[in-house]
């Protein structure tokens, strides 16, 4: 059967590209062809679970260019499989997943909230979009041991943003996301350098030293723009909690009988709240690999190397798993034991051997906290767009969410 190019159609629809092709055919899986290529779109948590299991799917060769050049960065640990990607993950476990470590990043992004919003009471408005990404991103950058002046923070914070912003489209936003993407690169690249010729000293136990001193499964150092590559990989994802940050301040705006009980501070509320906020809005729209052999799933035969493509904002829509999916309930996540399968807005399986981002904790941890502070702050919110367009990968307010804090 001759399956059509779905390319345009994707850029047409954004996230919902593969929900509307499961509802035209009344099937969690849907052939189609993507980038000239057998694709196969795939949801559910028995999906979820085939999909990172390394004898079904792989990484390598998968990521297509223009996402490695913008988003992950060329030779990530994300393009890895097997033992190659094993060693390079339990640097990331080691790093994003302590507890004391993530405690010591909340804090510092909590008390760089705290000066900012002070700071925000003596401005006109503010556009908490671009302003949580420079909380976010002075705090983790510094966290990882790379040092960063306060006047250089904004122009930082902005070129991760673009990173982010621009992996999924081309036209100006992409090139933009290149372009910052190669002034980063380049920057940690030489850091890296200079910590390991010793001209340039960083704490022991921080995220820069152990990238400069990672061996991967070969022995061999990092090439130092490929380490810069993986420092990229800590930096711009914590940043990025800056779209979650904008979606956080939507729901309060949209929803308010939720803020109160979110001021109040209970711990399991905020945390509820933050899974939601990652639940219900649109973040990856999905994920994938190719094909490690000849497969099949769900009754369909799979070729060796086509793409296998979790649809990540269909499965966090799915009334199977979450009742009422379009309505906005963070208790739904209270007293619930979450499947590593289930909630997938970060992608799913186990985080210390699969593809799983490490880094989920922080962002859960970081969203709780921010969350109970954009609760407590004191705001109005102006006439402004506030729409999301499901077309537009990734999704964010139109506006980036325009507050006027008051004192």
């Amino acid at each position: 059967m001759v399956r059509l190019e779905n390319g345009l159609l994707l850029l047409a629809k954004g996230y919902g590209w593969l929900p509307d092709k499961r509802r035209a055919l009344g099937r969690r899986t849907v052939p189609t062809r993507l980038g000239g290529m057998p694709a196969f779109g795939i949801e559910g948590p028995d999906a979820a679970r085939f999909l990172y299991d390394e004898d079904h799917v792989l990484r390598s060769h998968a990521i297509p260019e223009p996402v490695q050049g913008t988003l992950f960065g060329k030779g990530a640990v994300h393009t890895l499989d097997g033992e190659e990607h094993r060693v390079r993950k339990a640097m990331f476990v080691a790093l994003l997943m302590r507890e004391e470590g993530i405690a010591s990043l909340v804090q510092r992004v909590t008390e760089a909230w705290d000066d900012a919003a002070a700071e925000w009471a003596r401005r006109p408005f503010v556009v908490l979009f671009g302003e949580s990404a420079q909380v976010i991103a002075g705090a983790v950058t510094r966290w990882t041991g790379v040092p960063v002046r306060d006047d250089e923070v904004p122009s930082l914070a902005r070129d991760l943003q673009a990173m982010v912003d621009g992996f999924a489209t081309g036209g100006p936003r992409h090139f933009r996301a290149r372009r910052a993407r190669g002034r980063r690169e380049a920057w940690l690249a030489q850091l890296v350098r200079d910590v390991r010729s010793g001209t340039r000293t960083v704490p022991e136990d921080s995220a820069v030293a152990v990238v400069a001193d990672h061996r991967d499964a070969d022995g061999a150092q990092l090439d130092s723009r490929v380490a810069a590559v993986e420092l990229l990989n800590i930096i711009r994802p914590t940043t990025a909690i800056s779209w979650f940050v904008a979606f956080s301040a939507h729901a309060l705006i949209r929803w308010p009988e939720v803020r109160k009980r979110l001021a109040d501070g209970d711990p399991a509320f905020a945390e509820a709240f933050a899974h939601e906020v990652r639940r219900f809005y649109p973040f990856a729209p999905f994920i994938g690999g190719r094909a490690a052999q000849q497969l099949e799933w769900d009754g369909e035969p799979i070729p060796e190397n086509a793409m296998v493509l979790l649809d990540l904002y269909g499965q966090n829509h799915d009334a199977d798993l979450w009742g009422d999916p379009y309505a906005f309930r963070p208790e739904r996540f209270l007293g619930r034991q979450i499947g590593e399968f289930e909630l997938v807005p970060q992608g799913a399986g186990e985080p210390r051997t699969n593809h799983r981002c490490p880094g989920e904790q922080i962002t859960v941890a970081v969203l709780s906290a921010l969350a109970v502070r954009l609760a407590r702050l004191e705001f109005d919110v102006p006439e402004q767009d506030l729409s999301i367009s499901l077309r537009r990968i990734p999704a964010k307010p139109a506006s980036g969410v325009v507050l006027r804090v008051r004192g």
